[in-house]
Formats: C-alpha cells, structure tokens, sequence
C-alpha cells in the first residue's frame, strides 16, 4: 500500500481521480483504503492500479499473496 500511497503523493489532486477512475475506482476508496491499511483489494483492481501507474505500483506491493516480488537477477 506504500506504493500506492506514494505515487498518488506526486500527482495533482485532478490527477489523482483521473487515476481512480481510470482505473475503475474513486479517489476516495483509495484514501479510505490507503489510511484504514487493511484493505485487500481484488486482483483486477490491483492490475488496473498497476496498469496505469504504468508499473509505479507494483502488483506485488498490493497483492502478495497473489504476485510475487520481482527476482534480482
């Protein structure tokens, strides 16, 4: 959720809910969900979040149990 959390840090406020919505949620469930820090969001949200922070939020950082972190190589 760290992530999440900085990336919307360096966006504008009207970018940030583009982002959101864009990614098929509102502004405000992410700021609900990044302060209340138990929320799990489903894979399809995690994509979209990922998808079109073009990679700043990675899946994993959302979603471990599903993605696993990235091997050095």
């Amino acid at each position: 959720m760290e992530e999440l959390r900085r990336y919307l840090s360096t966006l504008t406020p009207a970018q940030q809910s583009a982002y959101a919505i864009r990614s098929g949620t509102t502004i405000g469930y992410l700021r609900k969900s990044i302060s209340v820090g138990t929320t799990r969001f489903d894979g399809a949200l995690v994509k979209a979040l990922h998808k079109h922070s073009r990679g700043a939020v990675p899946l994993h950082s959302l979603r471990p149990d599903i993605w696993d972190a990235p091997r050095g190589r």
